[in-house]
Formats: structure tokens, C-alpha cells, sequence
């Protein structure tokens, strides 16, 4: 019976333990995941979102920029110019 209790106290000490380590580990990944984003905070890093809409914007100014082209080229009588390649990342 001695043993039983020794192996049950000995699971429930690694068993602390072991919450213990990830208690520290969720700690420790809380703080750098704070520091990382106060530095791109100060770092004043565009976001995914950011870039995502830039990009279509960009996009939508090329298109209407060529039918812009197109348009003038009509006025002037001349054959509309060849369209500009689309932007890598489309």
C-alpha cells in the first residue's frame, strides 16, 4: 500500500509540475506576443489588411487608368494603347 501511495503521490507532483511549466509557458507567450506587437506598433508596420486593400486599390486605379488611355486615345483619333501587364500578386 506504501507504494501506491508513494506512485500517487509522485503522479500528482508531476502533475502540478507539469501544470506549473504551462502556466509559465502561456505567461512567457503572452509577454513576448505584447512586446512583438508594441515594437510593430512603434515600428508603425502596415497591416495585412492594409496592404490587402491597398492592393486592390492599386488594381482598380490600373484598370480605370487604361480605359482612361483607351478613352483618350479614341479622342485623338489613334489606336488605343496595349494594356499594361496586371501587378504581381493578382
Amino acid at each position: 500500500m506504501a507504494s501506491n501511495r508513494l506512485l500517487d503521490d509522485f503522479a500528482r507532483l508531476v502533475t502540478d509540475a507539469t501544470g506549473a511549466a504551462q502556466g509559465v509557458r502561456r505567461e512567457v507567450e503572452t509577454a513576448v506576443r505584447t512586446q512583438i506587437e508594441r515594437l510593430l506598433r512603434d515600428m508603425d508596420v502596415a497591416t495585412r489588411e492594409e496592404v490587402e486593400v491597398l492592393r486592390d486599390m492599386v488594381a482598380s486605379l490600373a484598370r480605370e487608368n487604361e480605359a482612361l488611355a483607351a478613352r483618350v486615345a479614341t479622342l485623338e483619333g489613334q489606336a488605343p494603347p496595349a494594356p499594361v501587364p496586371p501587378v504581381a500578386g493578382n
